[in-house]
């Protein structure tokens, strides 16, 4: 195995469509061993970008390290260590379930009665064993996602790159896909996760980047991207009777949203203002149903990175 530290580097990477600059000069790196999410609005550039870091197509400019190999100078190399699990599913339509997986590793030069008993156990751990048999035609879109993973996996990529995995999947088939990432990600699988779910991004990884118009916009840990955006924080309250007349006028409140029965209150120091709220309370015969401080929220700072530039 080639000894790298970071799984993937990427130096000065742009591409262009004609007049579109899709990827302009962008560079970061994923650490061996973790989580990282690829964010973005459509039209930020993930998608090319992603193409690019798996060999789909080369970059203008740039360099690109898979796993310690130089991707396009030695291509095969870095291939044979990652897998790729597309959003829209390329499975063969008229394959079985493990003929498709099959088919997959001997692109991989993968075969043998092992490879056969690793696709089996692939597709036991997305409970499509008993289906291994059927066509792919047959399949739900939530199968198919499922088929897309057990193919993206029987080479045992030390880098997995995954496009909207949980994407139109029922909540059972996400929690699981969900859990199987973890489990991957501890047997030192690095994920490389595209997704525009932002509390699945939240939830799944160590950092994230955030893609705008081609370029990255922002890379850090969850947390510390919430902690970039203090203005953020926030009181959340509620009123067992009636509708308080004092909010407007309470001191370190910078501004009030109503959520429903909820009234949100943004303020640079959240613990007073919670303080000033029960203090009006306990005065009045509102009654209190629930407050909570409320950190910055990590759509907020996707929204705020990514919002249309001024002209």
């Amino acid at each position: 195995m080639n000894n790298y530290k970071n799984s993937v580097i990427v130096k000065n990477m742009s591409k262009a469509f004609g007049q579109l600059q899709a990827v302009d000069n962008i560079s970061f790196h994923v650490h061996k061993g973790e989580i990282f999410g690829f964010l973005g609005p459509n039209g930020a550039g993930k998608t090319t970008s992603v193409r690019m870091l798996t060999g789909v197509f080369p970059p203008d400019t740039g360099q690109i390290y898979i796993a310690g190999y130089n991707l396009l100078d030695q291509t095969l190399a870095a291939k044979m260590r990652i897998g790729v699990a597309p959003e829209s599913a390329n499975a063969y339509l008229d394959l079985t379930a493990l003929e498709n997986i099959l088919f997959m590793a001997e692109m991989y030069g993968l075969s043998g009665k092992k490879i056969r008993k690793r696709a089996e156990e692939l597709l036991n751990i997305f409970n499509l064993l008993d289906r291994k048999n059927d066509k792919i035609k047959q399949f739900s879109k939530g199968m198919r996602q499922k088929m897309i993973l057990c193919m993206a996996l029987i080479n045992e990529p030390e880098i997995l790159f995954l496009d909207e995995p949980t994407s139109g999947l029922d909540v059972q088939s996400r929690y699981l896909i969900r859990n199987i990432i973890k489990d991957l990600n501890q047997g030192g699988t690095t994920i490389f996760l595209t997704t525009h779910n932002i509390n699945e991004a939240n939830k799944l990884c160590d950092r994230i980047a955030i893609m705008n118009k081609g370029e990255i916009a922002a890379i850090d840990s969850p947390e510390n991207l919430k902690n970039t955006f203090v203005s953020s924080q926030s009181v959340e309250v509620s009123f067992k009777f009636g509708s308080p007349n004092f909010l407007d006028n309470l001191s370190y409140a910078n501004s009030i949203e109503k959520r429903g029965d909820k009234y949100r209150l943004y303020s640079d120091e959240p613990g007073q203002l919670a303080m000033k709220l029960i203090e009006q309370v306990k005065s009045s015969n509102l009654g209190l149903n629930s407050i909570r401080t409320i950190g910055p929220e990590l759509e907020e700072v996707f929204i705020k990175l990514t919002e249309e530039k001024k002209e």
